[in-house]
């Protein structure tokens, strides 16, 4: 599922960078941020490992996973994030980061001497303004054998986690323009050159969670597909469902 419309990636960057951190979301003094998180770290570090391994993280935030990551497993951070203030607050932990989009950062000079072991995409693939081109920024920065991860909380076809009326804000649509059920977003995955070499237990927890590895090839063309009417009745019976317990 997507949003039709939608401005350009620097654009959608300063919306969340400059409206949306700090006045909206903020990772900091969140428990429920932050365990989700640490959640992710753990379930990287499981599959990894990443001790002494260079880890990316696409949309840094204000750098916590990354932190948690090398204080408790090792990881050497560096994080990529629209927001310069996050970016400073970033600095202050000793965390290197990039101010900027993924895209900004494949045009400039410091993509072309770093590479990392592992790339991670967390709560961010969903709010750009192509997914493809993100997993190909991601794949660029890899050796073939490097792993990708993305986690999302945007996921269908699985048990309702929240009332539909909460999808919808005063926050621009396409400032949350992609959701995701595992077909879909192993299958961009796919067309992006990454395998799929593990996922969570999607299906009773809130986060979905898929390990990719990057191959050879730029496309490896593994798609599974959805049927479209299952996706329109999961739709329709979400907002059934809404409507009968906000009702009470």
């Amino acid at each position: 599922m997507y949003v039709r419309e939608r401005r350009p990636a620097e654009e959608v960057a300063r919306v969340w960078a400059n409206e949306i951190y700090g006045a909206v979301y903020t990772a900091r003094r969140n428990p429920s941020v932050i365990s989700r998180q640490v959640f992710v770290a753990e379930f990287l570090a499981e599959n990894g490992p990443v001790q002494g391994k260079r880890v990316c993280d696409i949309g840094a935030g204000e750098g916590l996973f990354l932190k948690y990551l090398s204080s408790q497993h090792g990881a050497i951070g560096f994080g990529i994030e629209p927001s310069t203030d996050n970016c400073r607050l970033m600095a202050e932990e000793g965390i290197q980061c990039f101010d900027g989009t993924i895209e900004q950062f494949r045009d400039s000079r410091v993509d072309d001497t770093y590479q990392a072991d592992f790339v991670t995409i967390m709560w961010t693939l969903e709010n750009c303004t192509s997914c493809i081109d993100m997993l190909q920024g991601a794949r660029a920065m890899l050796p073939v054998g490097g792993k990708l991860l993305v986690a999302t909380g945007s996921r269908i076809l699985v048990p309702f986690k929240k009332p539909l009326s909460l999808y919808f804000s005063s926050t621009p649509m396409d400032s949350h323009s992609f959701r995701f059920s595992a077909n879909a977003l192993q299958n961009a995955l796919s067309k992006s050159g990454f395998r799929t070499v593990a996922t969570n237990r999607y299906i009773d927890n809130d986060i979905l969670c898929v390990l990719a590895e990057k191959t050879e090839s730029d496309d490896i063309g593994m798609l599974v597909k959805d049927n479209p009417t299952e996706v329109h009745s999961f739709f329709e019976r979400w907002h059934w469902e809404t409507v009968h317990y906000l009702r009470k």
